[in-house]
Parts: C-alpha cells; structure tokens; sequence
C-alpha cells in the first residue's frame, strides 16, 4: 500500500495535477467576474430585445446575431489583438485595462455570455401568458413592479435549466483565454506539455478540474431549481 501511495505521489500525472491546480484561481475569478457581470447585462438585453422600441430591438437583435454566428476563439483574438492595433484605444484610458489578457478574456465571456443569455431570458419573458400580465394589473401594479414581482421571477424560475447550460458552457469557455497568455489552468497544461512533451497527462489533470468545476455548477443550479421551484420539493415530500 505504502509503496502504491509513493509511486502516486511521484508519478507525472500527480504532480501536473498539483501544478494545473496552481491555475485554478485564475480561472476562478475570469468567471467570478464574467458571469454576474453577463448575467445583469442578459437580463438588461433580453427586456431591450422584447421591447416595443423597435431600433432598440433591431440593434440587440443584430448584436446577438453577430456574435452567436462568430467563434468565441475569434472574439477572443479580435479582442486581444485587434483593439492593441487602433491608435485611439492605445491612448485612451481604456489601455489600461485592455494591455492586460485577464481583461481582455473578461470581455470576451461577457460579450459571448450576454449573446446567448439575453436570448435564453427572452424566451423566458415571452412565455408568460397574458393571464398572469393582467392578474398584476389588476392588483394594481405598474410596468416596474409587474416587472419585478411576475415577469422576472417567473421568466427566470422557467429558463434556469437552459440558462445553467451557458453557464457550464462559460466555464469550459475559459479554456480559450489561455490563447492570450492568460495563465489559467489550460495554459499551464500548455506550458507542461511543452517542458515535458507529455500532453495526456498535462490534460487529464486540467480535465478532471474542469469537470469538478462543471460538477459544482451543476448542483448549483439544481439547487436554485429546487429552491425557487416549490413544486419541485413537493414532489419529493
């Protein structure tokens, strides 16, 4: 037994593990920062998209078509390497943030979270019936407390499945941030597997963290569903 805990201890795919986990707050705060930051500006998004301001439509409209119908890898290098090329953006104050890849990523998973979530919220939005519009209105509610007290808390009890999609999908997505020298856990597995050409192992460990993480998104959204779905815990009472 001692000596099977040694040989673990001592093999390759330990010590890649334990040196991909160095990596793990990075990747961390890329979501920590990103996804509220896409979940607010989704919700924003997704009331300009059913609104009855049609050139506020259009444009959200034609924001999310650009960026669902693009690679996030592109947006990614168009980000990071594009922005550096134009003049203004190098002397505005915006470079300060922008000469950095952990901002660079930052941006991009917002721009690409906010695409897909606004559509997600949308659906959510447009799925409540006129019934439950006019029960509101005839409590006497107006547009915002309609908007806070049934539309929303109903749209989002509705899409938190399809909405717990994007955000395991976000945290695969941070993957590609690594592309912009941003070292995360996927780019430490890149930087083993050129010091010891050994790329199953590098990425076995990047994968198993990958996956925990995913493990915990996925219990995280059950556990919104079954905290703000009541029937959900009556069934299993």
């Amino acid at each position: 037994m001692q000596n099977w805990i040694d040989y673990l201890y001592e093999s390759l795919l330990f010590r890649n593990f334990m040196e991909v986990l160095g990596g793990l707050d990075n990747t961390l705060l890329l979501l920590v920062i990103s996804l509220p930051i896409g979940f607010v500006l989704s919700l924003l998004f997704a009331l300009g998209r059913v609104s009855k301001n049609k050139f506020i439509s259009k444009i959200i409209a034609g924001y999310i078509f650009v960026i669902r119908g693009t690679p996030l890898l592109v947006q990614i290098y168009l980000i990071y390497f594009g922005l550096g090329s134009i003049k203004f953006i190098r002397e505005s104050f915006l470079w300060y943030l922008l000469e950095e890849p952990f901002w660079c990523g930052v941006l991009a998973l917002t721009i690409n979270t906010v695409a897909y979530g606004s559509e997600i919220f949308r659906g959510g939005i447009q799925s409540i019936t006129k019934g439950q519009i006019e029960s509101g209105l005839s409590l006497g509610f107006n547009k915002l407390t309609l908007l806070r007290k049934i539309i929303l808390p109903i749209a989002l009890r509705k899409v938190l499945p399809s909405y717990g999609n994007e955000l395991i999908l976000m945290v695969k997505a941070t993957s590609l941030v690594s592309l912009t020298t941003y070292m995360e856990m996927t780019g430490i597995a890149r930087k083993i597997m050129a010091k010891t050409f050994a790329p199953v192992e590098a990425f076995i460990a990047a994968g198993i963290l990958y996956l925990f993480l995913n493990f915990l998104m996925v219990q995280f959204v059950k556990y919104l569903e079954w905290k703000y779905n009541p029937h959900l815990r009556l069934t299993e009472s």
